[in-house]
């Protein structure tokens, strides 16, 4: 019997009851919400069943929700049944001003740069973890840049061209054509200021 998504829902119900929610199979893949508390004994009921032989941890990271509040970031597991091909997402939910959730490197040792580099730009403190410090970042960064806690940057700027940023030809402020090849920027220059930059 080939192992399917409705096959691993009955196991994981009958194993852990309605401690799993938001049960969904987006794009074919099934996803379910576990308490954080919990996640270290889900992932090892996942990886230890017989039937079930979740043993490849594809992918681990963050997402941050900042209107949810008391859950504000999200740790996302992608697990991979190499036996059967089949997949799934588990994630768990934490509060972002206590982000501690247990780590799964003793289970997974693929684990170990992931959490880490979620650490880096999400601020996780994965409880456990061997060597939780910065990868990619540098150690003197006091705030994690993929949360959402930072304006987008403002469009009104006139101190840039998209041009500049290999981004000619697109809509925006400074990228208009006006005249020939010159841009609404290079419109306002003076005929002495193009001729300086030649």
């Amino acid at each position: 019997m080939s192992l399917n998504n409705e096959t691993i829902q009955q196991k994981l119900t009958e194993k852990f009851g309605d401690q799993l929610t938001d049960w969904g199979v987006p794009y074919g893949m099934l996803t379910f919400t576990g308490p954080k508390e919990e996640n270290l004994k889900i992932l090892q009921f996942l990886f230890d069943d017989d039937t079930l032989k979740f043993r490849f941890l594809t992918d681990l990271q963050a997402v941050h929700y900042p209107d949810n509040k008391g859950a504000e970031l999200a740790v996302v597991y992608h697990l991979h049944n190499l036996t059967d091909n089949i997949r799934l997402r588990f994630k768990v939910f934490t509060d972002i001003k206590k982000p501690d959730v247990y780590s799964a490197t003793a289970l997974y040792q693929s684990a170990n740069f992931m959490e880490r580099e979620t650490f880096d730009f999400y601020g996780v403190n994965f409880v456990g973890h061997p060597n939780l410090i910065r990868v990619l970042n540098v150690d003197e960064m006091d705030y994690f840049p993929m949360r959402k806690e930072f304006p987008l940057e403002d469009q009104t700027r006139i101190d840039k061209d998209d041009e500049m940023f290999g981004r000619g030809g697109m809509q925006g402020f400074g990228t208009e054509k006006v005249a020939g090849d010159a841009t609404i920027a290079e419109d306002q220059k003076t005929e002495k200021e193009r001729q300086s930059e030649l």
